[in-house]
């Protein structure tokens, strides 16, 4: 019954951009509380994404349901910009910092102060940003320009990492879920992330509260795995 119930939500959703929990208890005759029990269990499969009470599938030859830069530039931009502003506590004279190309890492790199700093990041708006600063060092992934997300594509990251000391990383997501996993919707993206998180001495997560009770395509690691995390949200929401 259960796999059966399931198995059709998945193919509901598969027709269409994405369905309310209401919109799919009514056409199921079950329970909203029925029908949440089988979305959390289809999320934790990484068959769907749900966000605001909504659920939508994930299709495996189109893993990308994320926004592009221009629009996430604009998307709470007031919470993102103090968030940015109170990072930069942590950062100092001297270190190397690694920055992911989301719209809040390039709130933060416009709010940087021209000092000995190496910067390296995929981020071409970020690129821009640091080209104008003197004494910042600026190392860029490079590689293939995904117009979308403003950021480049290297698939020989992983060589140019392992030369890097990275003192610190910031980044942000799209979201993070009840289980204190961070998701992010495009693979090369993501891929950028996890090996960042991995081989960065700290990290930083930069997290605005839209962004709680979130998943989304593809798993960047968890939130065992970050220093600290930055974020407007109200402590119980975290």
């Amino acid at each position: 019954m259960k796999a059966n119930r399931q198995q059709t939500i998945i193919q509901l959703l598969s027709g269409c951009d994405g369905l309310t929990t209401e919109a799919l208890a009514d056409q199921l005759a079950v329970s909203k509380e029925t029908i949440r029990r089988d979305l959390k269990g289809l999320q934790q499969q990484g068959k769907i994404v749900r966000h605001h009470g909504r659920a939508r599938a994930i299709h495996p030859d189109n893993r990308d349901g994320g926004e592009p830069f221009g629009a996430r530039l604009k998307s709470h931009y007031a919470d993102k910009v103090d968030i940015a502003h109170r990072a930069l506590d942590w950062v100092s004279p001297g270190m190397t910092l690694a920055l992911d190309a989301s719209s809040t890492c390039f709130h933060l790199a416009r709010q940087l102060p021209d000092i000995d700093l190496t910067v390296v990041t995929n981020s071409l708006p970020i690129c821009h940003e640091m080209a104008k600063r003197e004494r910042i060092n600026l190392i860029c992934t490079g590689g293939m320009l995904d117009r979308k997300y403003r950021c480049y594509v290297n698939p020989a990251l992983v060589t140019l990492l392992k030369g890097l000391e990275i003192d610190l990383f910031i980044f942000s997501c799209e979201g993070v879920d009840e289980q204190g996993d961070i998701w992010d919707p495009a693979e090369q993206n993501a891929a950028f992330k996890s090996q960042l998180l991995r081989r960065a001495s700290q990290s930083l997560l930069l997290i605005d509260k839209s962004k709680f009770q979130r998943s989304s395509e593809v798993k960047i690691g968890s939130l065992s795995q970050v220093t600290q995390m930055i974020t407007d949200a109200h402590p119980s929401r975290r």
